[in-house]
């Protein structure tokens, strides 16, 4: 088997992975790219110089936004508030059937 040398992810991806490294529990969040521009004479050798423009990514980010899109997360939806998650994962039923046992008198 071949050993892994990249791994990859697409945008919706890294824009989940940095929601959930922020802390983020709420609103619409998509990836932020911000591009310098440089310019530089590049080629093979010296004599077959070009200009050439350099476009490096400069930062690399989350930006909060109003629509969603393909870009785009709900950060409530792909990580809730701490406790939000145990509320949806607990039935109405389970929570009665607790609440009942608790509430259980003594016979006289």
């Amino acid at each position: 088997m071949a050993e892994t040398t990249a791994i990859t992810f697409d945008f919706k991806e890294v824009a989940e992975l940095l929601v959930k490294k922020h802390g983020i529990h709420d609103g619409l969040w998509t990836i932020y790219v911000e591009f310098g521009i440089g310019a530089a004479n590049v080629g093979p050798s010296p004599q077959e110089l070009r200009p050439a423009a350099i476009i490096p990514v400069v930062k690399f980010g989350i930006q909060r936004v109003n629509e969603s899109t393909n870009l785009t997360v709900d950060a409530a939806a792909v990580n809730p508030a701490p406790g939000f998650k145990a509320k949806l994962k607990a039935p109405a039923s389970a929570k009665r059937s607790k609440r009942q046992a608790g509430e259980s008198k003594p016979s006289s």
